[in-house]
């Protein structure tokens, strides 16, 4: 699916993707900045006064720049890649064969404090434990809904540490993008550092690639799919900050119409395996979280007999991009790739 399994978005609406706990540490100013400052910290490493503007207009403000981190697994892994290393993080970490997940990319697991690991799981408990400083996740809609913090218990995590919100909610790639970047540099991160500059530059190397690619072969149809076990998933590019990017430079996707994707709160349209042939696509990318079967293991013979499929030309999708650019160049590249090598089957 583009977001999270069904039953997520039946949870959070649109996404339909204790007190007995002692709050030792006093809790930082929050509140609705009107200020221009969207990140005011710390740079290269340097203590001081920490503020911070996120996406819901709300700045969190600190004495000093955050030590204690505890991010969402997709979050805690971009900002590993700027030199930032969270505490503890929640959300798909490990598979079940105990390896690190797809979200949380070069971060050593074993290294964090992992407070849940699936939809629903937050240790509260956990959290206190690690006395933290900010809590950090992206947001799906445009209510400022936390992503992967339980509905249940957002009161009781609220009143732990304040929150910043990244929204990746209806806006293309480049947007988060730079906000993770503005982020991890309040935080202390060396922006001007090799590694971070040079990803920036092959992410713009690999856009322009990918919008040559698009524009060679314009007649080719791209469907962003997911699987489970009852249902294929085709994601329409709005909302979806990866698709709207791609869509954007360039990209021919298969777009379900609106009155179709009403169940899955706009986001994308639910078929039976029966009717996984609806759509003509020459290229199909697959959702690769841990959530969603991955295309070696559909056994289902429809899924087998799309053209696309018997061609070998799918590829795997990221709808919950990592937002550092060292992560978000495979994104472009895998894509231009197929472009460029790929018959018209549809």
């Amino acid at each position: 699916m583009p977001l999270a399994r069904a039953t997520h978005l039946t949870r959070r609406g649109l996404l339909a993707a204790g007190g007995a706990l002692g709050l030792g540490a006093a809790l930082a100013a929050c509140g609705d900045d009107q200020g221009k400052d969207s990140g005011t910290g710390a740079k290269g490493g340097k203590s001081g006064p920490w503020s911070f503007k996120d996406d819901r207009g709300t700045t969190v403000k600190l004495d000093k720049v955050p030590a204690n981190i505890v991010a969402f697994t997709g979050v805690g892994a971009a900002l590993y890649d700027y030199g930032i290393q969270v505490k503890g993080v929640f959300g798909p970490t490990r598979t079940t064969a105990g390896k690190p997940d797809v979200q949380a990319g070069d971060m050593d697991i074993s290294k964090v404090t992992v407070l849940g690991n699936a939809w629903g799981q937050f240790s509260i408990e956990k959290y206190a434990s690690l006395a933290p400083d900010v809590l950090i996740t992206t947001m799906f809609d445009d209510a400022g809904t936390l992503w992967y913090v339980p509905e249940e218990s957002k009161k009781k995590i609220a009143q732990l540490a304040p929150s910043v919100g990244i929204s990746v909610y209806d806006r293309q790639l480049t947007q988060p993008l730079q906000r993770m970047w503005d982020l991890a540099e309040s935080l202390g991160a060396d922006m001007k550092a090799a590694k971070a500059t040079d990803a920036k530059k092959r992410f713009e190397a690999a856009a322009a690639r990918l919008r040559a690619a698009a524009k060679a072969k314009p007649g080719l149809k791209v469907m962003a799919g997911s699987a489970s076990d009852q249902l294929f998933y085709v994601s329409g590019t709005n909302l979806s900050v990866d698709l709207e990017y791609f869509k954007a430079l360039g990209v021919n996707f298969v777009e379900p119409p609106e009155s179709a994707k009403k169940q899955g709160g706009g986001w994308y349209e639910s078929l039976s395996w029966e009717n996984v042939d609806k759509y003509r696509a020459d290229i199909i990318m697959m959702d690769d979280r841990s959530s969603a079967i991955q295309p070696a293991d559909i056994t289902k013979a429809t899924w087998k007999k799309l053209p696309a499929v018997k061609a070998g030309q799918v590829i795997p999708r990221s709808p919950e991009p990592i937002l550092s650019y060292d992560k978000c160049v495979p994104l472009l590249t895998r894509l231009a790739e197929a472009l460029e090598k790929a018959e018209k089957v549809g």
